[in-house]
């Protein structure tokens, strides 16, 4: 039974990196409306990862945009080699970290910025968008980073490692150390 559920995980994968492919094509091409479907299917994962680096929601809407500006304009340069999802979150972490790099902005989100984020952005209730706040806080700002990535992109780890320049095993070892810490965290036991 895991089998045939890893088969049509792994269809659907393929499906949605297919259609992605097409989207780009099409915004290679010139196509406003590809551009506006691969805004419609890809702006949550672009604008996490956005403000899993600037830590302010208006900046992290405004990196979302301008990433979509950047695909426009290079489009052609995307080569189906490789993932679609992984090239546009190239896209973003690259003008994030240009960013960065030019204001040097090292700030922590705080509860009023996490709770200006919109609830369609997270697809969750505010009660659970709150334990979650609460769950991600116990992490450090990379462990976040990877754990929205997995788990709100629906990256591979290999993919992680590709985006983020890491080796694939120091992903993996993170990762499963957040993901530790997410669950003694939530049963409550603060030895970590």
């Amino acid at each position: 039974m895991l089998v045939g559920m890893r088969s049509k995980t792994e269809y659907a994968q393929g499906e949605n990196r297919r259609e992605l492919e097409q989207l780009l094509s099409g915004v290679a091409a010139g196509d406003c409306n590809a551009l506006e479907d691969l805004y419609g299917r890809t702006r949550t994962a672009v604008y996490g990862l956005a403000l899993s680096y600037l830590k302010n929601p208006q900046d992290a809407q405004d990196m979302t945009q301008d990433v979509f500006v950047q695909i426009w304009e290079r489009g052609e340069q995307y080569r189906p080699t490789g993932s679609p999802m992984g090239w546009i979150l190239t896209i973003c972490r690259n003008l994030c970290l240009m960013q960065l790099r030019n204001a040097d902005r090292r700030e922590n989100l705080n509860d009023e910025e996490w709770n200006a984020i919109p609830d369609r952005e997270t697809g969750l209730p505010q009660e659970e968008k709150l334990l979650l706040q609460d769950t991600l806080a116990v992490l450090s700002e990379e462990e976040r980073r990877l754990v929205l990535l997995h788990a709100v992109t629906g990256l591979k780890h290999r993919e992680i490692a590709g985006l983020l320049e890491m080796p694939l095993s120091t992903v993996l070892s993170k990762y499963h150390r957040a993901l530790k810490k997410m669950r003694v965290y939530l049963k409550g036991d603060d030895a970590l």
